[in-house]
């Protein structure tokens, strides 16, 4: 078949399994990815069996001294897999010093927009002296444009008469 100017190279075609393919089970793949699939789900098979069976022994095999001495190192590797009985949920874990400082930070800023908010901080005195200042000049301003409209209406009524 005709794929167009350039000629495929034998190694570039990507061959797609079709929906029918798959339920049969007849898809494209080498073997090996097969083997390693199923290698992996007797794997997987297995170990959920060994789980299932390990319901009585709560604690893992320890290698050398780990079962004879407690330590509390935050380097060492640590189970992934908890079970949700085995989880402590009274027990919490301290915060790191960036962590620590970040929340400081947030708390601190909080409470600074919430005595700004109250008018207590320097620069929001200084803000609302200004807003005063500013509304103040806006009053006057407002108050000179109605004598100078009310002064020019007169001028007009005199120039009718």
């Amino acid at each position: 078949m005709g794929r167009g100017k350039f000629k495929s190279k034998p190694t570039g075609r990507r061959q797609f399994s079709t929906p029918e393919d798959l339920l049969a089970g007849t898809s494209n793949r080498p073997r090996s990815f097969r083997q390693k699939e199923a290698e992996e789900q007797e794997e997987s098979e297995e170990v959920s069996e060994e789980e299932e069976g390990s319901d009585d022994e709560t604690r893992q095999k320890s290698k050398g001294t780990q079962g004879i001495i407690e330590i509390e190192n935050p380097n060492l590797a640590k189970p992934k897999n908890l079970k949700a009985r085995d989880v402590d949920t009274g027990k919490t874990t301290e915060l790191s010093r960036r962590e620590r400082e970040e929340l400081e930070k947030q708390r601190a800023h909080e409470h600074y927009m919430r005595l700004q908010e109250q008018g207590k901080t320097e620069q929001s005195r200084k803000d609302l002296e200004r807003l005063a200042l500013i509304r103040q000049q806006r009053a006057e301003a407002a108050k000179k444009r109605e004598e100078e409209k009310a002064a020019k209406e007169q001028k007009k009524a005199e120039a009718r008469k």
